[in-house]
């Protein structure tokens, strides 16, 4: 039995890493015929003003690919592919300050007596947080015309010290999100947890 217990503790100390996720935001819009889409070759280049030697950009088109492989797709160079994927990756630092609380303190007499009244404020601050905006874009496009087959965007705000503020783990989970029961329901803004 103690064999047993010392087995199962490497796996209870990953699962007691795992990471929260709240809800990504998706939008996706699509051609009324989606049939070219989820299969044929297709390949996975950073969009206008991508660095795509930055392993951060390179990370998020590992990701793309290998979603975009689950679902049909097979990895093709772009100048032989039948569909072109161009990523694009925002990510933005927002900064919440809070204004400062005021308290007071009062005192005062009544109508059989003389009264008196002091006042306090004291400013208490609250400090400032700041989040990590990450927002995953994807076009795909059919590399002979050059016609838009699909859009989407995946996006969610976490705190900048969360491990999803990463790369290593927001690049998945975005992914992930983006192309959740691709192709979508185009124009539809859905929640993926």
């Amino acid at each position: 039995m103690m064999r047993f217990i010392k087995s199962l503790a490497p796996l209870m100390l990953l699962s007691a890493c795992a990471v929260p996720v709240g809800p990504v935001e998706v939008s996706r819009f699509h051609v009324a015929d989606a049939s070219p889409l989820g299969h044929g070759t297709i390949a996975v280049v950073p969009g206008p003003g991508m660095d795509g030697s930055s392993l951060e950009v390179q990370s998020y088109q590992i990701a793309v690919e290998r979603e975009l492989s689950a679902l049909g797709y097979t990895a093709a160079p772009p100048d032989s592919a039948d569909q072109i994927a161009s990523i694009r990756l925002v990510r933005t630092t927002l900064t919440e300050s809070r204004n400062p609380v005021g308290v007071s303190l009062g005192a005062s007499g009544s109508n059989y007596g003389s009264g008196a009244g002091v006042g306090i404020s004291i400013p208490i601050r609250t400090g400032s947080g700041q989040s990590t905006a990450t927002d995953l874009i994807a076009v795909i496009r059919d590399r002979a015309g050059g016609k838009t087959l699909w859009e989407g965007r995946a996006s969610f705000t976490v705190s900048s010290t969360s491990p999803l503020a990463q790369t290593q783990l927001a690049a998945p989970k975005l992914a992930q999100a983006l192309f959740s029961g691709f192709p979508g329901q185009s124009g539809e803004t859905i929640r993926v947890p």
